[in-house]
């Protein structure tokens, strides 16, 4: 694959470099992830924007995702393989139905540090796709840390673990529309180069899954 020409991501809608990743000696921090479409950011933007306050760092609405598997350190030499494994992966995958309803914390409600909208996957496909996930990377020679996974989208953040039971309370009964999932996202994390010194991500692939 060749270099990457200068455009706007369709989905974050961040401004993307014109780079060639391949140019790059170190590892890239790389995830894929479910990228909710303009409408279901709309509804969740309005539950969440009246509750943003300054005791957490909130997501910006364009970084919202459901993360699938994250690569922390892909060497560029890599980055084929990773990718035609996705695209396998990806295509044996059947789209299906996606929502958010309710809000939880890590680690929990009395000390919370990260606050996040739940997944409503009546398929329960999303286990499946992130375990295809992980294992394109480790076929290809990535680590990948191995941990339970629990689908969610981030909304807020703190460094100090506090009491989040007023949001979640506030939040109980979030919810969107469902959306179907007819593709995934490769993205890259460029560490403090957002907002406030926060992560900037760049989709680097859309990955079709499989459809009729």
């Amino acid at each position: 694959m060749g270099g990457y020409q200068t455009y706007t991501t369709p989905y974050l809608g961040l401004p993307r470099a014109a780079t060639c990743f391949r140019c790059d000696p170190m590892g890239e921090r790389l995830f894929t992830a479910v990228i909710p479409p303009a409408d279901i950011v709309g509804d969740l933007s309005r539950w969440i924007d009246p509750r943003r306050d300054f005791e957490w760092r909130w997501m910006d609405a364009s970084e919202w995702h459901v993360t699938l598997a994250f690569y922390a350190d892909v060497e560029a030499w890599r980055y084929d393989a990773l990718v035609e494994r996705l695209v396998a992966a990806a295509a044996r995958t059947q789209s299906f139905r996606l929502g958010l309803r309710g809000v939880g914390c890590f680690a929990s409600a009395a000390k919370a540090h990260v606050l996040y909208a739940e997944v409503d996957d009546p398929a329960t496909s999303l286990s499946d796709l992130a375990a295809h996930c992980h294992t394109a990377a480790t076929t290809s020679g990535i680590e990948v840390a191995r941990q339970k996974y629990h689908p969610h989208v981030t909304l807020a953040r703190r460094n100090r673990p506090a009491d989040g039971s007023r949001h979640l309370r506030a939040l109980a009964e979030l919810a969107t529309a469902a959306w179907d999932v007819t593709d995934i996202a490769l993205v890259q994390s460029v560490l403090g180069q957002g907002p406030r010194g926060t992560p900037r991500y760049e989709v680097r692939e859309r990955l079709a899954l499989a459809t009729g």
